[in-house]
């Protein structure tokens, strides 16, 4: 606060061997001797002290003030910081504001005062203590008429679309691999177009249940691709962080993957030919058909029994179909 700051310059001024005084010989009523500002202070609050003697000790340090300035200035100050306390506390009691500024601008009125005011006239403090009192109040009207700010500044706000959109976020995932386009149509459905679970479910020939698995699993994968992702988003290039990119490469996986869905048969179980019997060795398959995930990724495709009757190349299997990624 401004006027700590004050009392604490002044203290310094008044400590030491050799303390900032006047000499007492020339004010009748004052010791006959160097006497500290403080203790000047303590002397003019007294109630016995007459008013001739307070204007003459308070002419006396204002021609300093103006002559010399400096420390002169910050001893008026002190010896004038009960009065000035007391104007800042009963300005800044009932102000919501910050009090720092009903502060300084007391001290400042009291500092101009100094170098304005009459001392040929009587009660020079009284004067000084008003200038101070007219200037606070001024600083507390101006605060209080100023407009209300209407919150339409500058401020922290979510960037606008496309950034953060779940279609976005969705369309990444599938782009990277971690959760199949059609995982991500169900979840976009169920979850962000208000689709019941129900209806998506009748929609692709699933029981409500299988449905309810499958979107359980996709969405663990996805949490767990966006948890993994976060750290390394500030490290990423470019064209990793281009949403648009992302966006394509996602277009062109879902029309591949389509494509091979309507042009290549599903795989069918391989028969494994042995001297004994003709055994059905198949790939494990969700429930879920289509929604099972990744369930199957990571596998070794199956490689295709030579038989001797067939002349015709064996098939390759869905997931191996070249340009088509198999957890898409």
């Amino acid at each position: 606060m401004p006027l700590d700051a004050a009392r604490s310059a002044f203290e310094w001024l008044v400590a030491g061997p050799h303390p900032v005084s006047v000499d007492g010989r020339l004010f009748p009523g004052l010791p006959a001797r160097r006497v500290p500002l403080n203790e000047v202070r303590d002397r003019l609050l007294r109630r016995r002290c007459p008013q001739t003697l307070r204007d003459a000790v308070w002419a006396h340090l204002v021609l300093l003030a103006r002559t010399e300035g400096g420390a002169w200035t910050v001893g008026c100050v002190g010896v004038a910081l009960p009065a000035l306390t007391s104007i800042a506390a009963t300005l800044s009691a009932r102000f919501a504001g910050d009090p720092s500024d009903i502060h300084a601008a007391v001290l400042a009125g009291f500092v101009a005062e100094l170098g304005e005011i009459d001392l040929r006239r009587p009660r020079i403090m009284l004067r000084l203590r008003w200038a101070a009192y007219r200037s606070g109040h001024t600083a507390v009207r101006e605060a209080l008429d100023a407009p209300v700010p209407s919150g339409h500044g500058f401020r922290s706000t979510l960037p606008p679309p496309p950034w953060g959109h779940p279609d976005f976020v969705l369309a990444r995932a599938v782009a990277e691999g971690a959760i199949t386009s059609t995982e991500a149509e169900l979840i976009g459905s169920t979850r962000l177009e208000g689709v019941p679970l129900a209806d998506a479910a009748a929609e692709r020939d699933l029981s409500y249940q299988a449905a309810k698995k499958a979107r359980q699993r996709a969405e663990h994968r996805l949490v767990a691709y966006l948890l993994d992702d976060a750290p390394d988003a500030t490290h990423a290039g470019p064209r990793e962080r281009d949403l648009a990119t992302q966006v394509a490469d996602t277009v062109i996986i879902t029309d591949a993957a389509d494509h091979a869905t309507a042009t290549v048969e599903p795989s069918r179980p391989v028969t494994d030919l042995s001297t004994h019997a003709a055994k059905k060795v198949g790939d494990r398959v969700s429930p879920q058909g289509r929604f099972s995930g990744v369930q199957g990724c990571g596998r070794k495709p199956a490689t295709p029994a030579h038989t001797t009757s067939s002349p015709e190349p064996p098939q390759r299997l869905s997931g191996s179909t070249p340009g088509v990624s198999r957890c898409a």
